[in-house]
């Protein structure tokens, strides 16, 4: 069977009013973590002054950043340079933004028996949380 160090990764962008990201967002994100459902690999915090200036503090192992705690990172720097340039650009003035890079370990095991077996992932799309709310919304107040 193929084994994998890592399963899929997903790099976020989640943007805040402010100069700084919410502790309590942070918090949620260290719950995962503990919780083993996502391994953290990489953290960039971001910020852009009314005047568009672009501020970024890419996080390294044992940083404290309020509300994630001691982190730890599995994987500095794999949110490249062009990457966190690209997606600070889309932080507007006055705001804040973390670039976090996750590794989906409870996928880790199906991408592994996928590559066991021969098969390849065609394609792979996430459906974000605030859309499929809002569709299964819309087809349950039609069925009423």
């Amino acid at each position: 069977m193929a084994e994998f160090r890592y399963g899929p990764v997903e790099l976020y962008l989640v943007g805040f009013e402010g100069d700084r990201p919410d502790p309590g967002v942070l918090g949620a994100l260290a719950d995962l973590v503990e919780g083993r459902l996502f391994r953290l690999l990489d953290l960039v915090i971001v910020s852009k002054s009314d005047d568009g200036d672009i501020d970024i503090v890419e996080i390294e192992d044992g940083d404290i950043v309020e509300g994630l705690g001691d982190i730890e990172l599995a994987e500095l720097g794999i949110a490249g340079e062009e990457d966190i340039i690209e997606l600070a650009e889309l932080v507007p003035p006055g705001g804040s933004a973390i670039i976090v890079a996750l590794e989906l370990l409870f996928a880790r095991t199906l991408a592994e028996k996928i590559a066991a077996s021969g098969a390849v992932v065609l394609s792979a799309e996430r459906i974000p949380a605030p859309i499929v709310n809002a569709v299964l919304d819309a087809a349950q107040s039609e069925g009423e």
